[in-house]
């Protein structure tokens, strides 16, 4: 079966070390879109967060997608939202409320890359998150509440060891309502129900009358699990999370090595 649409992963799987597009993934990124293959960033970032890479690799119009916030939006290169699944203030109250109790930072954000939170004491994992995406940071006091812009998702930072600790518990309370993924050691997020990387593959491929076979996806962490179990091919980069080795059909190189365009050479370009 011909690849027709690969979705890509940003952070450890596009972007090597240094945060660069190296110049053999750009070559092979442009072969494949030359050839009419469809190219779908999909990241746990906003739009703030993935303009830059799409822009660097000219990938534009209403005829290209991205899938932001780890598949509760997409949309066109243009712009335009096909779908989105968001969050609504009561659900911020109830993150809010476990994040004090369990006293671990979280944050929010908006459909415009907006990062708020509750806490005056911003940690550092947060702070990284925000430059990251190149994003606004703003802190909430009581009479911004009940929150009155459009919620896309929640994000819990902290520690590895303190994640690993409040993960379970997070399950625990709010698994059977929300779409929990472990982003990177240092961060969960959580967003509607509907709102996975897999899902959004599987809405955007029917759009585009596309079948799963014709589907790649590329990706390293947890939050790329369910768009392995969607894509026809699943290629897991050579710094992926171990746990991730199961599902996958192939293991590219690092993402220090060109691990993308080596996959792209191997199942799309001829």
């Amino acid at each position: 079966m011909t690849i027709k649409l690969v979705a890509i992963d940003i952070d450890d799987t596009l972007l090597d070390p240094h945060q660069q597009i190296t110049a053999l993934t750009k070559k092979a990124i442009t072969a494949a879109l030359d050839q009419g293959v469809k190219i779908v960033l999909c990241s746990g970032r906003p739009l703030a967060g993935v303009e830059p890479y799409i822009q660097e690799l000219g990938i534009s119009g209403r005829q290209q997608y991205i899938i932001t916030y780890n598949g509760s939006i997409i949309q066109n290169a243009a712009g335009d939202i096909l779908h989105q699944h968001t969050l609504s203030a009561s659900d911020f109250e109830r993150l809010a409320h476990f994040c004090q109790q369990e006293q671990v930072h979280f944050n929010v954000l908006d459909d415009q890359s907006n990062i708020y939170t509750l806490d005056h004491q911003i940690n550092y994992y947060t702070i990284l998150q925000a430059a990251k995406i190149k994003s606004g940071l703003t802190v909430l006091t009581e009479q911004d509440l009940p929150i009155n812009f459009t919620l896309v998702k929640g994000v819990l930072t902290g520690t590895k060891e303190q994640l690993d600790t409040i993960e379970p518990l997070l399950r625990q309370n709010f698994g059977h309502n929300y779409a929990i993924t472990r982003s990177l050691p240092v961060m969960l997020e959580v967003a509607h129900s509907l709102a996975t990387k897999g899902r959004a593959l599987r809405d955007l491929s029917g759009e585009l009358n596309l079948s799963l076979d014709e589907v790649m996806a590329i990706g390293d962490e947890q939050n790329d699990y369910t768009m392995f179990q969607t894509a026809g091919t699943a290629v897991l980069m050579g710094n992926g999370n171990n746990e991730m080795k199961d599902m996958a059909d192939y293991i590219t190189a690092d993402n220090a090595h060109d691990g993308v365009a080596q996959a792209l050479n191997e199942f799309v370009l001829h």
